[in-house]
């Protein structure tokens, strides 16, 4: 008797996982932020936290899940009032379906709470990894795992996210923006960003190492310089150069060939154009302007 055999559709499918955390917070924590490209998801098991992913900065309440796609920059912070419980879990999926947690928040039932506790629990079981470390870069497998505890992790993680497309109850993001959040993350990134320009102030930084430090495309790092500094990127760091130029004149420790060489110019022809451009006077101009000050204190 010839039986049939029936190929069992797979809607969604995950075959890789990158990181599985369960943090406890300080109430002033704050995350700087990163992009990768393999999804994330951030449970609030307890408390509240601010969010930016991308260009939107979101409050999530205890209870809500946010998912972060492959790309995405993204950042926490908690608000300073309650410390929060947070589970993430990033992982790899290539299924056409994954796409429905593009710019979802999600709110999740009591059945799904207990397939996220599963997947902690037999995370515990499978990896000698601390699940509270927050820059892990790979899940250190057990010599003698409980058998069967990485493929329910795979099987769990595939039943919740079916269950939340399932029941597709998605929070209105809209009541979720904040501009006090992207405010403020702006402003911390900016400053993260100035110091990394500072400490490299003797190299020659392209943008496009700017950009990989911040994570931002090289279109949202020109906007955000734009926006806050009035200038563009490199155009800053410039003037950090000659700044820099600045004071070691006033120390008076190297010549005009030396303070060229240390900043990173090609030539000191090239550096006195550049400084005039910025300040108005040539290196020497700038010298005797100092001194002539110096003399009348």
């Amino acid at each position: 008797m010839d039986y049939e055999k029936t190929l069992l559709k797979e809607e969604i499918v995950i075959k890789r996982i990158i990181s599985i955390h369960y943090f406890e917070y300080a109430k002033d924590y704050v995350f700087e932020g990163e992009k990768h490209d393999f999804w994330e998801f951030l449970y609030v098991d307890k408390g509240e936290v601010e969010v930016m992913a991308e260009a939107l900065g979101l409050k999530l309440k205890q209870g809500e899940i946010i998912f972060h796609k492959p790309n995405e920059f993204h950042n926490v912070w908690a608000n300073g009032k309650v410390a929060p419980n947070l589970i993430v879990v990033s992982f790899e999926c290539k299924s056409p379906a994954i796409r429905y947690y593009e710019n979802k928040i999600l709110g999740i039932s009591d059945f799904e709470k207990n397939l996220l506790a599963q997947i902690i629990n037999e995370a515990k079981e499978a990896y000698t990894s601390e699940l509270d470390i927050t820059h892990m870069k790979k899940l250190e497998k057990r010599p003698e795992p409980i058998f069967g505890c990485e493929q329910l992790i795979k099987i769990y993680l595939e039943q919740l996210l079916i269950s939340m497309v399932r029941k597709g109850n998605s929070v209105n993001s809209s009541s979720r923006l904040s501009t006090v959040v992207k405010e403020r993350s702006d402003n911390d990134l900016l400053q993260r960003i100035n110091n990394f320009l500072n400490e490299n102030v003797t190299k020659n930084l392209t943008f496009d190492e700017v950009c990989r430090f911040s994570n931002l495309s090289r279109t949202s790092l020109k906007v955000l310089f734009k926006d806050k500094m009035g200038t563009g990127v490199m155009e800053h760091f410039k003037k950090l150069k000659i700044e820099a130029a600045k004071k070691m004149m006033r120390e008076g420790e190297y010549n005009f060939t030396q303070i060229s060489e240390i900043l990173g110019y090609t030539s000191i022809h090239y550096f006195s154009r550049h400084f005039k451009n910025v300040t108005g006077m040539t290196p020497s101009q700038y010298v005797l302007s100092v001194k002539s000050k110096a003399y009348r204190i």
